[in-house]
């Protein structure tokens, strides 16, 4: 619990104090948003706010965890586990091709960064990266990090076994990829207004760190009453949900309407890429289009505009995503954002309530 507390504490201080030294660093060098220019009139004054905010977000991540893993280490001789140091390459990975994104656009001085070629590339190499060391490194728990097959809770519902060792890796490795491709565009699509895909996010990842907890309570072989998950180091990753709901706290507090500091791909694509990893790791990828509701949602509006659009001439929305087209329904900014919050909240609480319920049954508990 210690080591938890720490993680959280250091997490949050390091958005909270490094934000404004980066917006100052980004003032100074005169790196700041460029808006696209099909989207909402009144988001042109926006134009020159300060970007690459999710610098800090990941920074104050790993921060939070390496002090978190160093006390554990101090203390009790724990070594950080193979799956905590995957699902912080996602997140970093991930974060990389967001900031050489960021960065060619503050360059350019355009709101055109890294190729959709280029960016697609990356991401396929460090997904793959990720998906084969997720089955093949050893663990502490002799759980690996990830299993071959898709699952909604734990047990997986279709497994890449059936195809041989081999060609169930190839299997896992295309689905890793789709995972990563889908929640990094997702959460990127929702970083359209002042405070959305922070204070969203916050709220995900705290639904993630209650299934990590929760796991690492009822881990296979503990010996606890009722079902248990055959998880690798689920403590390690409600430590990281921990630091990224916290990491997205303190950086809300610059990034709220009116932000001062915008996260960019940087951040969304770190988050994004988070998210996808603590789903696979905790055996919960279907389970994860629930707690991940509102990005779905974000997600699945731009696809039907686009393709509706293709077909027919004509549009779905005023505007997409999604938070675009309330804005244009005449709702504010902040009661957009703020109405968001919501809904990612009550799609979380769901996905919480199926995750203990499913507990409840494999436990054979319904009778109490």
């Amino acid at each position: 619990m210690i080591a938890l507390i720490i993680g959280i504490l250091v997490s949050l201080l390091v958005t909270m104090i490094g934000t404004p030294l980066l917006i100052r660093i980004v003032h100074k060098l005169n790196y700041g948003q460029y808006i696209r220019q099909d989207g909402p009139q009144s988001h042109l004054v926006k134009r020159g706010t300060p970007t690459l905010g999710g610098v800090v977000i990941v920074l104050a991540v790993l921060l939070g965890w390496g002090a978190s893993a160093l006390y554990r280490y101090c203390l009790h001789g724990a070594v950080p586990s193979w799956s905590a140091v995957l699902a912080l390459f996602a997140m970093a990975s991930m974060g990389l091709l967001g900031f050489i994104d960021d960065f060619a656009k503050v360059r350019k001085k355009q709101n055109e960064g890294l190729t959709v070629g280029g960016k697609f590339f990356g991401q396929i190499v460090f997904a793959t990266l990720f998906a084969v060391l997720a089955l093949v490194l050893p663990t502490k728990s002799g759980f690996p990090s990830a299993q071959p097959g898709m699952s909604f809770i734990e047990k997986p519902f279709v497994s890449f076994d059936f195809a041989g060792r081999a060609l169930a890796i190839i299997l896992f490795v295309v689905w890793v990829n789709f995972l990563m491709a889908a929640w990094t565009n997702a959460v990127n699509l929702s970083d359209g207004l002042d405070g959305l895909c922070a204070g969203s996010s916050m709220v995900a990842f705290v639904g993630y760190a209650i299934i990590a907890i929760w796991e690492s309570y009822h881990l296979a072989g503990s010996h606890r009453s009722g079902f248990t998950y055959a998880v690798s180091d689920p403590l390690d990753l409600a430590i990281i949900a921990c630091c990224a709901a916290m990491a997205c706290l303190g950086f809300l507090w610059y990034n709220c309407n009116p932000a001062s500091i915008f996260m960019g791909d940087t951040g969304s694509l770190a988050l994004g890429g988070l998210f996808a990893a603590l789903s696979i790791e905790t055996h919960t990828e279907f389970l994860a289009i629930i707690i991940g509701g509102l990005f779905v949602i974000e997600a699945m509006s731009d696809v039907i505009q686009v393709g509706y659009f293709k077909a027919t001439g004509k549009r779905v929305f005023k505007m997409a995503p999604i938070h675009h087209h309330f804005e244009l329904e005449g709702w504010t900014e902040g009661k957009v954002v703020v109405r968001f919050w919501m809904i990612e909240l009550m799609f979380v609480m769901t996905g919480l309530v199926i995750f203990y319920g499913d507990w409840v049954a494999r436990s054979g508990l319904w009778h109490i």
